[in-house]
């Protein structure tokens, strides 16, 4: 029988399909399934004292105040506790330049709603984060994807489509970047890329999109400015993208979008159709946490636990992957980007991981047409420290047979 609402629904949403990989990920929710496929904090790092000492705090001083609505753009105290945080770590803005959103997600969603119409492009990574590709594609964009080496995305092939596109009289309505511990890939962007970024959206007029939440998980090697530190004050093109949600804890679904003030009045008034503010209660429990000095020295204890985490991960690639297999080895975020040899299929895998009682994110969904075929995301920030030792181990063994029956096929 025909679905009665087909004549109903829009052009958008007659487009939207269900995430084959959040289909897979179904599956990974067995207890005896070691999953590396989330990109999950892990709850050791929540400061749940901390959180309990101020949320009875914020009842007795702000109690009315912060069980009601607010105001669209964020609660003013929050988001001068970010200003001057930012401030302090080279991300130069003015309280009235800070969005508070509901998860960086939200921010992404409102960005495409106030920039994108249907068929507009968008330039990103090739691979990039799943999330930000869904965002766009729900406003019935059309991607310029970048090829990504070592040290992130290509900004000399950047720079030949963009060319390209000028030639051909088309213009992106933003790039978008993830430049420091990418997901999915943990690439960096050098200096000087992050500059000749700037460059480009200047000489290209259009807008840069950085989106941030991994850039302090740093365990080695020496922090690089955000790109927004680059950016033109007298013409400003880069719209940053923070969260709490790596560093403080998911589930207050807090982030920021820093942004002129032209573009911060649009999101705001995007956002007023969305949800009319963002949560206030946890507004003001975030307020309290960043301006008491909290989130700073949280980073030092997170930085331990993750960093630990990612060594262990690392050790057992070492010393469990067969041969053939590549993997990066990044300085920082939460994920290691793994390449299996030529004729091997992450999504013909899969299954068979799941039998073995392991599970990833298949490579594919991280592009914005087609590859990714041999590759996988694998998350060392969640899981136990034992349970990276024997799922490695785990994939390892499922990964060696899979290239012992593509070398016999």
């Amino acid at each position: 029988m025909k679905p009665v609402f087909d004549d109903l629904y829009s052009d958008r949403a007659s487009g939207m399909r269900a995430s084959e990989i959040r289909e897979l990920l179904k599956l990974t929710q067995r207890p005896d399934i070691i999953s590396f496929a989330g990109g999950l904090p892990n709850p050791l790092a929540f400061p749940l004292g901390i959180i309990k000492e101020l949320t009875q705090k914020v009842l007795d001083r702000y109690g009315e105040k912060a069980l009601q609505y607010g105001t669209t753009e964020g609660l003013t105290s929050l988001r001068e506790a970010f200003a001057e945080n930012y401030n302090a770590h080279d991300i130069p803005c003015t309280p009235d330049e800070i969005t508070i959103v509901g998860g960086s997600q939200q921010g992404l969603d409102l960005l495409s709603k106030i920039f994108l119409n249907p068929g507009d492009e968008v330039v990103v990574g090739d691979p990039t984060y799943l999330g930000g590709l869904a965002a766009f594609r729900a406003f019935q964009a059309r991607f310029v994807a970048v090829p990504l080496d070592n040290d992130g995305m290509r900004v000399d092939l950047l720079e030949e489509r963009l060319e390209k596109m000028r030639r051909e009289g088309r213009k992106p309505k933003m790039v978008y970047v993830i430049p420091t511990f990418q997901n999915p890939t943990g690439t960096t962007l050098p200096t000087d890329r992050r500059k000749r970024l700037i460059d480009l959206v200047h000489e290209y007029d259009t807008v840069l999109v950085e989106d941030n939440p991994y850039g302090r998980l740093r365990y080695e090697g020496e922090p690089l400015k955000p790109i927004k530190y680059y950016d033109d004050p007298d013409d400003p093109r880069v719209i940053y993208l923070g969260t709490l949600s790596k560093t403080l804890v998911p589930g207050f679904r807090i982030a920021t979008v820093v942004a002129p003030p032209e573009i911060t009045r649009k999101l705001v008034i995007a956002k007023q159709s969305t949800d009319l503010c963002s949560t206030t209660f946890t507004q003001y429990i975030a307020a309290e946490y960043i301006s008491g000095g909290y989130l700073d020295a949280h980073m030092r204890k997170i930085k331990t636990l993750y960093g630990g985490k990612r060594n262990i991960m690392l050790k057992a690639m070492d010393e469990f992957m067969p041969d053939g297999v590549e993997w990066t080895r990044p300085e920082g975020g939460m994920f290691l980007w793994t390449t299996l040899p030529e004729g091997c299929n992450t999504v013909e895998m899969f299954p068979k991981a799941v039998e073995n009682k392991v599970a990833y994110v298949v490579g594919k969904a991280f592009y914005a047409y087609e590859g990714g075929e041999r590759s996988m995301r694998i998350n060392f920030s969640y899981p136990t420290d034992e349970q990276i030792m024997v799922g490695i181990e785990r994939l390892a063994k499922v990964i060696e047979e899979e290239i012992k029956d593509k070398k016999a096929g």
